[in-house]
């Protein structure tokens, strides 16, 4: 059987997921991002002690079709952007496609219509709190950033953090106080 959580965006949420199952006695084969594979069935009760448990943490269990595509939809989204290394080689429409195996004009009207905004925000919105990490780390310079983020140049990407946070980049990194925005909220 499997769970599917909303808000599951990092390491720690997946640990938050294992412990919760652990302490209820669940076994799983595997917590992943928005997901939690459980071996059998689980009784009401433990599904409502599990909706209530993982409420406490922020993370929300999901019933409905489409919120788990929507969930889905931005897991894949997050991976890209905060976890994987590699440029994406195909438009992101397709590979949401192949991945998710729907329509991707069918994903776009339900994400939209759910999120307020479009899956391509989405993106960008993820892209920039990413960029705001490494400036903040500062191991790389812009142009190394603009790289690993797989922007076409320096300038798109100083447009579009523009854009974003309504700071330039130079400003962004003299603020005393950086805000970032926690991965969860976009």
């Amino acid at each position: 059987m499997t769970l599917y959580i909303k808000n599951m965006v990092c390491i720690r949420c997946k640990m938050v997921v294992s412990n919760e199952l652990t302490h209820l006695g669940l076994h799983y084969t595997k917590v992943d991002l928005g997901q939690a594979d459980i071996i059998g069935d689980i009784s009401t009760a433990q599904h409502e002690q599990i909706r209530t448990d993982l409420l406490q943490s922020g993370l929300e269990l999901m019933d409905d079709i489409k919120s788990i595509l929507i969930e889905k939809i931005k897991k894949v989204i997050i991976e890209l952007v905060h976890h994987s290394q590699e440029p994406l080689l195909i438009n992101l429409s397709v590979h949401l496609s192949q991945q998710l195996r729907h329509n991707y004009t069918y994903m776009a009207n339900i994400f939209s219509e759910s999120q307020g905004h479009s899956i391509e925000q989405f993106l960008i919105e993820h892209k920039i709190e990413r960029v705001k990490e490494l400036l903040s780390d500062n191991d790389l310079n812009l142009t190394e950033i603009a790289f690993k983020m797989h922007y076409s140049s320096v300038a798109h990407l100083s447009s579009q953090f523009k854009k974003v946070t309504g700071h330039t980049v130079t400003h962004y990194k003299n603020l005393d106080t950086r805000q970032r925005v926690l991965l969860e909220a976009i």
